[in-house]
C-alpha cells in the first residue's frame, strides 16, 4: 500500500488519522509535524488522505461487524465547491453504521443507489425508520420489490416494514452530529471526489470510535492500534 513513498509508513497513517479523527486543520499538522523535525507540505497530507482513506475503509469493511435487522435511514448535507451536496446514512438499533452514500442530488435515484448498496451488503431489514420524506419511502417499496422478485427459496419473503415518523428518527439525526462536527472546520470540499474519500475515511473513524470492528481476542484497541492493524 505504502510502496515507492518518500516518507515512512508511520508518519503517512499518522498525518491520515489525525486529520480524519480531530478538529485539525491540513496547515495545522503541517506545523506539528514541522515541530517533530518532519518537513511535509500541507497538499501532500491532503493527498495522502483522499488516497488512502478509501483503502483503509475497504479493510476495515472486512473486519465490519454484523448489523441489526432494524435501520434508521436519513440523509444530511454536505458543502462542496461552495454548493449543498448530499450523504445518506443508516444506522441500526444499536446506532451502529450501517452504510453511508455520498451523492451530488437528493433525489429518487439516489436514494435507490444508497438502499441497493446497504442490503447488497447487509441483508434485508425488517423495519426502517424514516422521516416525513416521500423520497424515502418510495426507494425503500422499489427496492424491496426488486430484492424480493429474484429470490428463488420456496421461503416468502415479508415486505419490510417502513415507520415514518420524524421523532422516531432522532437516533440517526444525533448521530449525524460526529460527521458534522468533522466536516465543519474544514470550510467546505474543493472537490466532489475528495468529499467522497475523506467522507468515507470519518466515517470509518466514527464506526472505530463504536467499536464495529472485530479483532483477534476480542480486545478493542486505540485508534491508532486500529489503524495499524488494518495495514498489518
Amino acid at each position: 500500500m505504502f510502496k515507492g513513498r518518500q516518507f515512512d509508513r508511520s508518519v503517512i497513517l499518522l498525518c491520515v488519522r489525525w486529520y480524519l479523527a480531530y478538529d485539525l486543520s491540513l496547515r495545522n499538522l503541517e506545523e506539528m509535524m514541522a515541530e517533530r523535525g518532519i518537513e511535509v507540505d500541507h497538499a501532500t497530507i491532503h493527498r495522502w488522505t483522499v488516497r488512502y482513506a478509501p483503502l483503509l475503509l475497504e479493510q476495515f469493511n472486512l473486519r465490519k461487524r454484523a448489523v441489526t435487522r432494524r435501520w434508521h435511514i436519513d440523509e444530511t448535507y454536505i458543502k462542496v465547491r461552495g454548493r449543498w451536496t448530499f450523504l445518506y446514512r443508516a444506522i441500526d438499533s444499536h446506532g451502529d453504521t450501517i452504510e453511508f452514500w455520498f451523492s451530488e442530488r437528493c433525489n429518487l435515484a439516489a436514494a435507490k443507489r444508497f438502499l441497493n448498496k446497504a442490503l447488497k451488503r447487509h441483508g434485508r431489514p425488517e423495519r426502517i425508520v424514516i422521516d416525513g420524506s416521500q423520497t424515502n419511502r418510495e426507494a425503500i417499496l422499489s427496492c424491496d420489490t426488486t430484492d424480493r422478485l429474484p429470490d428463488r427459496s420456496r421461503r416468502q419473503l415479508k415486505p419490510i416494514r417502513i415507520l415514518q415518523n420524524r421523532y422516531l428518527n432522532n437516533r440517526i439525526e444525533q448521530d449525524h452530529r460526529a460527521i458534522k462536527r468533522r466536516v465543519r472546520p474544514m470550510l467546505g470540499f474543493k472537490s466532489v471526489d475528495s468529499a467522497r474519500a475523506i467522507l468515507g475515511g470519518i466515517e470509518m473513524v466514527h464506526m472505530m470510535r463504536k467499536g464495529q470492528a472485530t479483532y483477534a481476542h476480542n480486545w478493542q484497541p486505540s485508534l491508532a492500534d486500529q489503524f495499524e492493524q488494518l495495514v498489518a
